[in-house]
């Protein structure tokens, strides 16, 4: 029987490419993502992909989405947690909203999909989780203490879950992407990316396959021995 993964956020951007990535590998891919019924509509009927919705920083709506996902294609071996948003600002424009917003998001999603599927993994004796972190929690960046503070968080996260897991058969690990060719960067000021790509050492922006590949080998059984692990895809941006 094929392996099922759940790939939070998984129906546009990195998110696609690392449930394509996934179904490439004979996994059946469950993409879960949070609004815009019309892309889900058609990146399903482009992909084959089941789309769920469900919020992921809604704690029961994890659970019931997770419970779906198992009645229809089978207990959840391997969970990506790629949802993520931004509400940017500097702290003195930052609103209390803007702060909760991203953290219940892009930190909390990671514990409420993890608590929905982890008794599962241990109990099979089998899993794989990968939280997509960011160059920004590792490095800081201008206007985005909310933002950097998340995803700093599921770099720590993903270390003491690792341990959790470990002699269970269960891997946690982290991939820290940097400035990929995304919608999330496209919106960003021309003049902003350019000073942006000009610090990248390669000289240019990544591509989501590039990630997808990384989150691919990390879910596969060739990755057992990887845990509590981030492994950063910047082309030299920042070396942690």
């Amino acid at each position: 029987m094929a392996r099922v993964a759940i790939v939070t956020g998984g129906t546009r951007g990195i998110g696609e490419a690392i449930s394509l990535a996934l179904k490439e590998q004979g996994v059946a891919v469950a993409a879960n993502y949070a609004g815009n019924d019309e892309k889900a509509r058609e990146f399903t009927a482009r992909t084959g992909i089941s789309a769920y919705k469900w919020d992921v920083s809604d704690h029961e709506a994890c659970l019931a989405g997770v419970e779906k996902v198992a009645a229809e294609l089978g207990p959840v071996d391997i969970l990506v947690n790629n949802a993520g948003i931004t509400r940017d600002g500097t702290i003195l424009k930052m609103t209390y909203d803007m702060w909760k917003q991203v953290m219940d998001t892009n930190l909390g999603g990671c514990f409420n999909m993890a608590k929905a599927v982890f008794p599962g993994m241990r109990e099979r004796k089998w899993g794989r989780i990968v939280n997509i972190g960011s160059i920004n929690g590792q490095a800081g960046q201008y206007g985005q203490v909310n933002y950097a503070a998340a995803k700093s968080g599921i770099h720590g996260f993903t270390k003491a879950l690792s341990q959790e897991g470990a002699k269970m058969g269960v891997t946690v690990n982290a991939i820290a992407p940097g400035y990929i060719d995304t919608d999330m960067v496209a919106a960003v000021p021309a003049d902003v990316l350019e000073k942006i790509v000009a610090k990248i050492p390669v000289g240019r922006l990544g591509q989501a396959h590039e990630i997808a590949r990384g989150v691919a080998f990390l879910c596969s059984e060739d990755g057992g021995f990887v845990t509590g692990s981030t492994l950063s895809i910047n082309g030299g941006q920042h070396m942690y």
